[in-house]
């Protein structure tokens, strides 16, 4: 029924299910019969679907989702394979460099990454998990908060002697994320000092922001779990110890049903310790 309700049409449906016209047909007749009611009006613009079919349509597309995420899983948990997804900044500067750890721990489960900064659609695709940047307010899914994300100045050490205060920041090249959900002023505001005017330069890749940082063009604001590794490496360094909080945290994002599949409790239970245990 709710193909034929989406196409208005017996033959795009037929093809879509992979049967005949006439199938379809005779089993809208006999649902029809079953239930004393009319599901369909014939129309010379095709099947158009009655009130009845109308108010039933989104618990039969309900349903239908629900059967497709659980084939999905099944046959998601044959292949085993385990497809993540979350931001590249993230993923470049942070999970990418853990994940063969997990791969060690579980060389059943083979790894497929999504790098994008999407909202994917879970329910409707076949990425089992994934780690969001955000406050948690995603429909449809079942979100676990992992840790609150403050967010600070970072640098190479060779600007440390010209960073003193705050206010030094306006002699210094400041790099800008174009993308970023925090900004400077909030940052001034935690720190009780006015904000000063910065410049420097721009840009619209945030991974390609975080390499400038490390490059030694200039301070930049950073979220603390995307550049724990290069602190820890003292391969940049926090000018100063001011840092704001945000509502902001970093979640494990996944459906009721797939959280009950082995690989993704497995994938789960390995990031709460990695994450624990991180710098």
């Amino acid at each position: 029924m709710e193909f034929v309700a989406r196409s208005g049409n017996l033959a795009a449906a037929a093809a879509e299910l992979g049967v005949t016209p006439g199938a379809i047909s005779q089993h809208i007749k006999r649902a029809e019969a079953r239930l004393g009611v009319h599901l369909f009006e014939r129309t010379p613009r095709g099947l158009v679907s009655t009130p009845a079919l109308d108010a039933a349509l989104p618990a039969l597309q309900a349903g239908f989702r629900s059967i497709a995420e659980a084939l999905a899983l099944i046959d998601a948990d044959q292949r085993g394979m385990l497809t993540i997804t979350t931001a590249p900044t993230f993923a470049a500067r942070w999970l990418v460099q853990r994940l063969g750890r997990f791969t060690r721990d579980h060389p059943d489960i083979e790894i497929r990454f999504v790098a994008t900064t999407d909202v994917i659609d879970l329910a409707r695709s076949d990425v089992d998990c994934a780690i969001r940047l955000g406050r948690g307010a995603w429909p449809g899914v079942a979100a676990e908060p992992l840790t609150p994300q403050p967010f600070f100045p970072v640098c190479a050490p060779a600007w440390r002697d010209q960073l003193r205060r705050p206010a030094d920041l306006a002699s210094v090249p400041v790099i800008a994320d174009e993308g970023t959900m925090v900004d400077w002023d909030a940052w001034f505001l935690a720190t009780g000092e006015a904000p000063v005017k910065l410049t420097g330069p721009s840009y619209t890749d945030p991974v390609l922001a975080l390499e400038a940082a490390l490059a030694g063009q200039g301070v930049m604001l950073a979220w603390q779990m995307v550049v724990a590794d290069a602190l820890a490496a003292g391969r940049l360094i926090r000018p100063f110890e001011q840092e704001a909080k945000t509502d902001l945290a970093y979640w494990f994002v996944t459906t009721e049903a797939k959280a009950r599949s082995r690989k993704v409790r497995l994938f789960r239970a390995w990031l709460l310790d990695q994450m624990a245990n991180s710098p």
